[in-house]
């Protein structure tokens, strides 16, 4: 009875091959979240169960899977024993093998803090510019996320992207962009009147979505408030001084959808090499004074990506899922692809999940 409560719970052993010291799991912990705590580099990107990029191969062990990982692993991924790290607390010690644990991955420490949020600013219709001011300095590397709730009004944790380029020593302010979704509790107060100056905590940096060494061309691609995490990476290379061209597709629905183009043409004007820089409107009405371009974000791919080239994307997972379509179609190398699927509750309730970002 006890055990069934909640009581007892056993701290579990979690070896992940390749890494030297077993790391240990609370007993209600993830294996995703044990392997942050104890500063694996583990990859991950959603943490909801709604990307892949923790899977990892259950070679010894128990596991109680919180959520239905048939919804994203393939059959044959299944039948090989993978679980998703983010949806597996171990039942007993475990073994787990996970394919690709970046060693170039950032590095940055975990750190939980108290903040506020000091700034409010509308950037469309549905999508907001929210800026906290934190008790603590955060590190993070341009392109990952954070984990942020409200204590006393919303406990569960939702991600969002960091906005803005990171500052060298550490950053007491942090930037998002939080689109509202509709029936989203944690995106709706947010926009609302009592969020200014109210108390939140947050915790980071996540995420394995950062700009790779080379010297390739970077297309990028983002839809609604994916643009977050692909600007700040982009305003990074910046202050690095990288001279590498730069295309980015960004897809929104009508004129109202679009903003930060001032930013994008403050970014190209010093950018170092070419720069293009392609608004798209899918629902844009016949007949309006927009002279740019319309249709889908995967219409602009064919013409204008270099077969080299590095490839970073975030936005809804249709977006993701089409352009990873597109560029298998011109046998692009799935190594020079990476991404990040912005998911909330309409994407992941048909699976039976909780909302991932909302």
């Amino acid at each position: 009875m006890l055990s069934f409560l909640g009581f007892g719970r056993s701290p579990k052993k979690v070896t992940i091959e390749g890494v030297e010291t077993p790391i240990e799991s609370d007993g209600k912990e993830t294996i995703l979240t044990a392997a942050l705590k104890a500063g694996v580099r583990y990859p991950n990107n959603c943490r909801v169960g709604g990307c892949g990029a923790c899977k990892c191969r259950l070679v010894s062990g128990k596991v109680k899977e919180l959520t239905e990982s048939a919804y994203i692993l393939t059959a044959e991924e299944l039948k090989a024993g993978y679980i998703l790290g983010c949806q597996a607390v171990p039942k007993t010690d475990v073994v787990v093998h996970v394919d690709h644990i970046d060693a170039g991955a950032p590095a940055h420490p975990l750190v939980t803090t108290g903040g506020t949020i000091s700034g409010r600013r509308a950037l469309t219709h549905d999508i907001v510019e929210l800026t906290v001011t934190l008790d603590e300095p955060m590190k993070y590397t341009a392109g990952q996320f954070a984990a942020l709730s409200v204590p006393g009004v919303i406990d569960q944790a939702r991600s969002y992207s960091f906005a803005t380029a990171p500052q060298a020593d550490g950053n007491r302010t942090v930037v998002f962009y939080v689109r509202a979704v509709p029936g989203g509790q944690m995106s709706n107060w947010l926009q609302g009147d009592a969020a200014l100056n109210h108390r939140v905590q947050v915790e980071g940096p996540y995420g394995e979505f950062y700009l790779r060494d080379s010297g390739a061309q970077i297309f990028a691609m983002a839809g609604g408030s994916g643009l977050a995490p692909v600007k700040a990476l982009l305003e990074q290379a910046l202050n690095d001084k990288l001279n590498r061209p730069v295309v980015l597709v960004f897809g929104a629905r009508t004129q109202k959808d679009l903003y930060c183009l001032d930013d994008f043409a403050a970014l190209k004007a010093k950018w170092n090499a070419d720069f293009i820089f392609i608004p798209v409107l899918s629902h844009e009405p016949e007949g309006s004074d927009w002279q740019g371009a319309r249709g889908f974000v995967t219409g602009f791919i064919e013409k204008r990506i270099d077969p080299q080239a590095q490839v970073y994307m975030c936005g809804p997972p249709p977006m993701i899922d089409a352009a990873i379509a597109e560029l298998e179609r011109f046998s692009f190398r799935a190594n020079n692809i990476f991404f990040d699927k912005f998911l909330d509750q309409s994407h992941t309730a048909a699976a039976g999940k909780g909302a991932a970002s909302p």
